[in-house]
C-alpha cells in the first residue's frame, strides 16, 4: 500500500513539472538613443592633453552587446572658441591628444550624429590634493571589515562638491558636498570586507559641479532604493546636461563634465 502511495506521489510531481511553460516577456521596444560618456579628467601634475569620449546607443534589455555609435563628429570648444576635434580611433571611441585644460574655464561639447546636433556646457573645476590614507580593521556592521579614509582639506568659503573613487577588483564610488566641513580637513570613506593585507588599491578624488553632484545623487538614489519588487516605484528617466538642439524630444543619455583629479596609491596593511 505504501509502495502504491509513493508511485502515485511521484506521478503527481512529474505531472506538475512537465506542465511548466516558458514565459515569454514581451518588452516594449523603442528607438535607440545616443549615450554619451564625456568625462574630461585632468590629473594633477600632468598635461591632461589626451582625452577620450565614448559614444554608444541604447539596446534592448536582453541584448548582451552595447552598440557603438559610429561615424559621429565630436568636438570640445574652449571659452575662447578654440576647437579640440576628437577623432574616432575605434568604433564609438573618440580621442584628442592636444586638449588644453584650464581650471575654472567653461567648455562646450558639440556632437553631430545622424543629422542631429547635441550640445552641453560645463566648467573645469579644481580639486584639493589627497594628503594621506588611514586604515582601520574593525569597520562594518560585524566589526571585521577594513576601513579606509582618504584625507584632504576643503578650501574655505567656497561651495565644493567631490567624487571619490576606490580602485581595486571592484570600483567603489562616493559623492560628497562640503556643507558641514567647509574649510576643514575631511575624508572620503570606504569599507570592504574583501580587502586583504598586501593588496594594492588606488584612491582618486575629482572636483565636480553642483549640477553633476545632483545628477549622481539621483542615480545613486534610484540604484539603492529600487530592489526590483513588484510594488516598487519605477525609476524615472535621469537626463544629464546634454541637449539635442535639432530635435529636443530625441534626447541623449549621459553627461558632459570636466574635473581636475588627484590620485594616491596605497598598500593594505
Amino acid at each position: 500500500m505504501n509502495y502504491l502511495k509513493i508511485i502515485f506521489l511521484l506521478f503527481i510531481l512529474n505531472s506538475l513539472y512537465s506542465c511548466e511553460d516558458v514565459v515569454q516577456v514581451d518588452l516594449q521596444k523603442s528607438e535607440p538613443r545616443l549615450v554619451i560618456e564625456a568625462s574630461i579628467l585632468w590629473k594633477k601634475n600632468t598635461l591632461g592633453n589626451i582625452q577620450l569620449i565614448r559614444l554608444t546607443t541604447t539596446a534592448p534589455f536582453f541584448d548582451d552587446q552595447i552598440p557603438p555609435a559610429i561615424g559621429a563628429s565630436v568636438s570640445v570648444f574652449s571659452k575662447n572658441g578654440i576647437e579640440f576635434a576628437f577623432q574616432e580611433v575605434d568604433p564609438g571611441i573618440f580621442r584628442n591628444e592636444h586638449f588644453v585644460p584650464e581650471l575654472n574655464k567653461t567648455y562646450q561639447l558639440k556632437i553631430e550624429y545622424k543629422g542631429e546636433i547635441y550640445e552641453a556646457t560645463e566648467p573645469l573645476l579644481p580639486v584639493s590634493p589627497l594628503e594621506y590614507i588611514e586604515q582601520t580593521d574593525n569597520g562594518g556592521f560585524g566589526g571585521g571589515e577594513i576601513e579606509l579614509k582618504a584625507y584632504f582639506t576643503d578650501p574655505p568659503n567656497i561651495q565644493n562638491y567631490y567624487l571619490a573613487r576606490l580602485f581595486n577588483e571592484k570600483l567603489s564610488i562616493q559623492i560628497y558636498e562640503d556643507k558641514f566641513t567647509d574649510g576643514n580637513q575631511t575624508f572620503a570613506y570606504f569599507s570592504n570586507e574583501n580587502l586583504t593585507s598586501g593588496e594594492e588599491v588606488g584612491f582618486e578624488i575629482q572636483g565636480i559641479s553642483k549640477r553633476f553632484y545632483e545628477y549622481l545623487f539621483i542615480l545613486r538614489s534610484q540604484a539603492g532604493s529600487n530592489n526590483g519588487g513588484p510594488f516598487q516605484t519605477q525609476p524615472t528617466t535621469v537626463r544629464g546636461n546634454i541637449i539635442n538642439t535639432t530635435n529636443p524630444d530625441n534626447f541623449a543619455f549621459g553627461y558632459f563634465r570636466l574635473s581636475e583629479t588627484d590620485f594616491l596609491d596605497y598598500t593594505i596593511q
